[in-house]
Order: structure tokens, then sequence, then C-alpha cells
């Protein structure tokens, strides 16, 4: 199995180290590799989009002519997951910061989005989150992350933080507003590895 780690910019290495460990745990043959060029994308199972700066990972993406293929691959049943900046570009619809920093999203998810929904950098915070994936809580670490403020047709949310969807799922894909390979927690990186 290889597993497909989008290296633009963000938690890039984190990424990689946290699905190594978790291809370890669930005794699964294969690596996490770092995916940078459009024949890197054809040659893996599935993709972490990691987190970052959403405009700025959109714009790299455009500018490495990856949009495409990432696009297709995910439409033809590639498991994607998209971490804080990643959980921006899977949606479908943004908030007016998205449309005003003219963020193109990959629009693979039936959600909306908005940008540091829980306030900017000195905002940031850790939060113990109660999921549908698992019996207990999960650590969530929280860096100007976004929310998901709809979801719809197969789009379920399956955290919430108050009133916001911090990850959702839909077939293949999965969103995740937080930073799970910042929580030394692999439970989200096995879970996404089953898809």
């Amino acid at each position: 199995m290889k597993i497909g780690v989008l290296s633009v910019q963000g938690a890039v290495s984190e990424h990689v180290e946290m699905t190594d460990g978790a291809l370890r745990d669930l005794g699964r043959s294969g690596s996490a590799v770092v995916v940078r060029r459009v024949d890197q994308i054809e040659g893996i199972d599935s993709l972490i989009i990691p987190g970052g700066e959403s405009t700025t990972i959109s714009r790299l993406i455009d500018r490495q002519g990856l949009r495409d293929s990432i696009i297709k691959r995910g439409q033809e049943g590639m498991p994607i997951m998209g971490t804080c900046a990643g959980c921006v570009l899977m949606a479908r619809a943004g908030d007016d910061d998205v449309e005003r920093t003219d963020t193109k999203l990959l629009s693979l998810m039936d959600m909306k989005v908005v940008r540091n929904a829980f306030g900017g950098q000195r905002e940031s915070f850790e939060a113990e989150l109660d999921t549908v994936l698992f019996e207990e809580p999960f650590h969530g670490v929280f860096i100007r992350a976004p929310a998901m403020t709809e979801v719809w047709e197969d789009c379920a949310a399956l955290a919430r933080l108050d009133e916001h969807v911090v990850m959702a799922g839909q077939a293949d894909f999965l969103a995740v507003a937080f930073h799970p390979e910042l929580s030394g927690d692999s439970r989200i990186h096995r879970y996404f590895l089953d898809l």
C-alpha cells in the first residue's frame, strides 16, 4: 500500500510519520510517500492533503498541475483525507473568506466550510472530541482551524465541537478540521487506511 502525502506546503513530515506508524499498528505492508508531481498521483493508493494555508496550497496545486489528477483519482474512488487546510479544499462550498481569497476548492465532498472558524493563531487550542468512529474521545489539536457549517447528501458529520462539525466523511473521503498528525494518536489515520 502506498499512501501519498501532498507535499506542497504544511505538516507533511508529521503525516508521513503518523501514517507509517498506523500501517505498523495495523500490521500492513506499505509506506507513506511524498507527492509533488502528477506521475506520483497515479502511483498511489490514497492521498492525504495536510494542513497549512488553504489559499497557498490551492495555488501550488494548480502551479504543479495536480488539481485535475487529484479530482479524477478521487472520483474514481481513491480515498482522500484532508486535514485543516486540506479539509477546506475538500469542500464543495466555502464562506465569504474562501471566495474573497479566490481559493479554488476540489469540490469532492458535499459540505460548506468556514476558514478560521475558531479564530486566528492566538486562539489555537486543544480539545477532547467525541466521534461516531471511536468509543474513547480523540484529542484534537486546532490551529487556525476551519469548520463545516453544512453537510448534505451522503456527507455525514463524524465529530462536533459545540455547534461546529469538525470531522466529516463521504464515501472514501474524510475531512478533519484539526491536526490528527499532531495528536500522538493514530486512530484517525488507521480509520483512513481502512477506507
